[in-house]
């Protein structure tokens, strides 16, 4: 699957020795996975200040807090979360998370559903990549038209043209020089030409 080629960085927040060795244990067997364990919500809050993951799996509860707050603030940014709760409160929890995005299993989970689960939340983390690079696309072509409009109005200013005349020059320059309008705006805003 051309998905493996890719390194996901995960966290575990767990205070469970056990459930921890057994996760670490499914977590290898991934080979693309790179995987923290942090104990306590405080001490996750520190690492993530400094490093960035793809996922975080928190085994709630947590000695310091319930983990619920942190997995709604996870999946805020570019990171997929899954909450592992017990099952008495896994209605009313998933119920608050779920429309934050983050993913929630009853405890104790069967193997093959965590499986499942690190399937989810690759799925995941990829529509968030893409989401991210679309995203950047959308802000590039809004600072270009910005640019643009700012060169058209040093245009209007300066040469008394209208709007669309100011318009067609740019891009008859930019035609007749095969450059992108961006260049063009720029040559005009820094020369004054």
């Amino acid at each position: 699957m051309e998905l493996k080629i890719r390194q996901y960085s995960v966290l575990v927040v767990s205070a469970q020795p056990k459930f921890n060795e057994s996760l670490a244990a499914m977590i290898n067997e991934r080979t693309y996975y790179e995987h923290t364990t942090e104990q306590s919500v405080a001490s996750a809050k520190r690492l993530i200040s400094d490093q960035a993951f793809d996922m975080v799996i928190i085994n709630a509860p947590l000695p310091d807090e319930d983990g619920v707050r942190f997995a709604v603030d996870r999946s805020v940014g570019k990171c997929s979360v899954l909450l592992l709760v017990r099952n008495e409160y896994y209605p009313e929890i998933f119920n608050r998370v779920c429309p934050y995005g983050v993913y929630t299993l009853p405890k104790p989970p069967a193997r093959q559903l965590v499986l499942q689960a690190f399937d989810w939340l690759e799925s995941s983390c990829e529509r968030l990549r893409k989401l991210e690079k679309h995203s950047v696309s959308l802000e590039d072509k809004m600072a270009e038209i910005r640019l643009v409009n700012r060169a058209k109005w040093l245009l209007i200013s300066r040469d008394g043209l209208t709007e669309e005349e100011a318009h067609h020059r740019i891009e008859k320059l930019a035609m007749d020089r095969c450059l992108p309008k961006r260049e063009i705006a720029e040559w005009i805003i820094n020369t004054g030409e």
